[in-house]
């Protein structure tokens, strides 16, 4: 039977791709709206440096230190950075290298590693003026240990003190529908680009499959789905176990894609991890630490972390959550093992930090390894990614088939 083409009134055509083309000059301006940076230099020595950033307009900015190791925050609204490529990968003077990028919502940073400890003498912005572009200026002086920690200290009970005063979060609740909520959580972003192999960044690479996982997710109408982001925008740790905590999630997926060092060999396939205070080998522990320093990438002031982290690390004796988790990654390994490569060793534990909620199931997936040949081309792969998402939502689905059969055989 011949299948009928529908065909659309040209004057219906027309107005949609008017409409179109209205949503693209929209997003256009938007974007030609915000602010950019477009070049960025370094001067001075060892005892006083300076770094300029050139900017298309004037912005405000806030400027934090922090120790262990050191570093310089400066905290700028949403910025556009189209500086040269490998800017920042080698400093001078005081600064050893310093990295940029999006954090958070509607703001951008920059975080300067120093080679010791520094004290921020002058940091401002200059407006464009007789063809000069506007110009960030930040200075930075060497000091000593004793004269940096006792400024930071301050900095933190200011900080403390503020936080103190502004209201704590609320609960969000979803309007009524019963439906279990996911939250997906596509590793690092922003200024935090997580593994690397040759152009390809472990950030965009997560961010990728995440958005075909919640779009999979969705279709089957079975669950309410939301993700810790949608762009390139770097959360920091904490924020994504709040992110689900707030929501009441009933399960929190971490998506990563690993890398080994070079020397380390060579591994292959994907891992799934617990949580667990004792990593279950040495690899495990290597990736939680390496994981758990993604807030230190970003210049995240740990000082600053919500003060029920303390109840978190206590709430983590609770047995329930810890069963559910390994539940369902017992079933992820299960169903993806059918269709895509897996460790070795698939199932496996360690101190991920961004596994803390003590009431939502978590697991955190390694979808494989960017450090290896094969991984990277399947990684790369809209067919591997879509069936591999698959066997995800149908791990979901025996997950949620059991509890649920669990819970109605209690009543």
């Amino acid at each position: 039977m011949a299948h009928r083409v529908r065909k659309i009134p040209i004057a219906a055509a027309g107005a949609l791709f008017g409409a179109l083309i209205s949503l693209f000059l929209a997003f256009s301006a938007a974007a030609a709206d915000r602010p950019a940076a477009t070049d960025v230099r370094l001067a001075g020595d060892d005892r006083q440096t300076r770094l300029i950033l050139d900017l298309t307009d004037k912005v405000d900015l806030s400027v934090f230190t922090l120790a262990s190791p050191y570093r310089v925050v400066v905290d700028l609204p949403q910025v556009a950075f189209r500086l040269p490529a490998k800017a920042g990968e080698t400093g001078r003077g005081l600064v050893k290298a310093f990295r940029y990028g999006l954090v958070m919502q509607g703001g951008a940073r920059v975080v300067i590693d120093t080679k010791g400890p520094v004290r921020v003498d002058k940091a401002f912005v200059l407006p464009a003026a007789e063809g000069v572009p506007a110009r960030m200026v930040l200075d930075l002086v060497a000091t000593d240990r004793d004269a940096f920690m006792r400024d930071l200290a301050l900095a933190n009970r200011q900080r403390a003190e503020q936080r103190r005063a502004d209201p704590p979060p609320a609960t969000i609740r979803s309007a009524g529908d019963p439906r279990p909520l996911i939250v997906i959580d596509p590793g690092h972003g922003g200024i935090d680009t997580g593994t690397k192999a040759g152009a390809v960044v472990e950030k965009s690479i997560v961010l990728d499959f995440a958005t075909m996982l919640r779009d999979r997710m969705e279709k089957s109408g079975k669950y309410r789905v939301a993700m810790t982001r949608t762009d390139d925008t770097f959360i920091p740790l904490a924020g994504r176990v709040k992110f689900a905590r707030q929501r009441q999630a009933a399960l929190f997926i971490s998506i990563h894609a690993d890398a080994l060092p070079k020397g380390e060999g060579e591994a292959e396939g994907a891992t799934v991890y617990t949580l667990s205070e004792k990593a279950s080998d040495a690899q495990a522990a290597r990736l939680a630490e390496a994981e758990n320093r993604a807030d230190v990438i970003s210049g995240v002031d740990l000082a600053a972390e919500p003060n029920d982290v303390a109840d978190i690390l206590i709430d983590l004796t609770q047995r329930e959550t810890k069963a559910f988790s390994a539940k369902f990654a017992a079933a992820l390994v299960n169903d993806m093992k059918r269709v895509a490569r897996m460790h070795k060793h698939p199932l496996k534990s360690a101190g991920f930090r961004v596994l803390l909620a003590p009431d939502v199931p978590s697991v955190l997936l390694e979808l494989g390894y960017v450090s290896t040949k094969d991984d990277l081309k399947q990684l790369m792969s809209d067919a591997w990614r879509a069936r591999t998402a698959d066997s995800i939502v149908q791990a979901v689905d025996s997950f949620f088939a059991t509890r649920l059969a669990g819970a109605n055989g209690g009543n």
